[in-house]
C-alpha cells in the first residue's frame, strides 16, 4: 500500500499553500522527525519512500532506537539516522539524510554497511549464512556532488569490474544526490520515476516558487502526501519546531567551533614552522612563500 501511486489523492492536507512556511525536510533532524513519528502518515510515507528505493514494495515492521547516548552530544547531533526492518522479507535499512558530503564519504557509507550487515545474529545450531537479511544503506545527499555524472541515483554491491560479474552478495549501498535532481522539474509528474518525485519533493518542498510542481507530486503519490502532511504538522507546531530549529543550531555551532579550532590550530602550526625557520635565518620573502604568511606577520614572530 505505501507505494501507491494516484491522479486523486484525498488525503486532507495534501496540497501547500503559497503562504505556508514549510520547515526544510533536507535538515537530518527534521528527515528523521518525519518519517519515525508513530503514526499511520509518518510510518506510510516511510514505507513509501523506502519501497520507491528499493524498487520493491515493503512495509516498515520496526524502527530502532539507535540514538547515541545523550552525553555523547557530538554524534547525536551529526547522526540522525533511520535503522529499521521492513517485511516481507526482514530487510534492515539505515536511511539518512546528510547535509554535506566531503572525500571520505564512500569510506564512511561502506563502514556503515558493513556495521548494519554484520550486526545479523546468525549464531546458532539452526542458522545458516543463507539465512542473513538483504541490509541497504540508503543516503540523501544534499550538497555538493559526490560522483562526476549527471545521475542523481545510484546503487552499489560488490562486483567484479575486470570480468563484469555481480557477487550476487546481500548488502547494498543506495546514494540520492539531491543536487542533480533539477533536470526530474522538466518532466510530468506522471513521467518522473518514483524516486525522481521524491527526491523532487524533497529539495523543492520549502521553495515556494515550485509548489504548483510540489502539490502536483502530493496529488499524484500518497506515500509523498503522507510525508507532507507529516512535515507541516511539524511547520505548525511552534515548539515542535523551535525544538528542531534549536537542534539544528546545536549542530551547526558545534561543526562551526570544530571547524575555527581545526583551522587555528593550522594556523599555530604553521606559525611554529614559519618561527623556526625565521630563527635559521631563511629569508623573510622565502618563509612568506612557503608558509603563505604575510611578510609583516612574519616580521613580529
Amino acid at each position: 500500500m505505501p507505494a501507491i501511486h494516484r491522479q486523486d489523492c484525498r488525503r486532507q492536507d495534501c496540497r501547500l499553500d503559497d503562504t505556508d512556511d514549510v520547515i526544510d525536510i533536507c535538515l537530518d533532524n527534521v528527515f528523521k522527525a518525519v518519517f519515525t513519528k508513530d503514526t499511520p502518515e509518518s510510518q506510510g510515507a516511510l514505507s513509501g519512500l523506502l519501497s520507491s528505493i528499493i524498487d520493491r514494495d515493503v512495509t516498515v515492521l520496526t524502527i530502532a532506537a539507535n540514538e547515541p547516548p545523550i552525553d555523547n552530544t557530538r554524534d547525536r547531533q551529526i547522526r540522525f539516522d533511520i535503522n529499521c526492518k521492513a517485511t516481507p522479507g526482514g530487510e534492515l535499512m539505515n536511511v539518512e539524510m546528510f547535509l554535506s558530503p566531503d572525500q571520505c564519504e564512500p569510506a564512511r557509507l561502506e563502514f556503515y554497511m558493513g556495521k548494519l550487515f554484520t550486526g545479523q545474529d546468525i549464531r546458532g545450531e539452526d542458522k545458516s549464512y543463507d539465512d542473513l537479511k538483504m541490509a541497504y544503506q540508503i543516503s540523501f545527499l544534499v550538497k555538493k556532488r559526490l560522483f562526476n555524472d549527471d545521475e542523481f541515483f545510484h546503487i552499489f554491491e560488490y562486483y567484479d569490474t575486470k570480468r563484469e560479474v555481480a557477487l550476487g552478495g546481500r548488502s547494498r549501498i543506495i546514494t540520492v544526490e539531491l543536487e542533480k535532481v533539477e533536470k526530474a522539474l522538466e518532466k510530468p509528474t506522471g513521467e518522473m520515476s518514483g524516486k525522481e518525485r521524491w527526491g523532487v519533493f524533497f529539495r523543492y518542498a520549502k521553495d515556494r516558487e515550485k509548489r504548483e510542481q510540489i502539490n502536483e507530486i502530493l496529488r499524484y503519490e500518497e506515500g509523498i502526501a503522507m510525508a507532507g502532511e507529516v512535515l507541516m504538522t511539524i511547520s505548525r507546531d511552534e515548539v515542535e519546531r523551535a525544538r528542531l530549529m534549536s537542534e539544528y543550531k546545536y549542530a551547526v555551532d558545534l561543526q562551526s567551533r570544530m571547524v575555527t579550532a581545526r583551522r587555528q590550530g593550522e594556523r599555530d602550526g604553521i606559525a611554529k614552522v614559519a618561527r623556526k625557520m625565521k630563527a635559521q635565518g631563511i629569508p623573510v620573502g622565502q618563509i612568506a612563500e612557503l608558509t603563505g604568511i604575510p611578510p609583516e606577520d612574519i616580521a613580529k614572530l
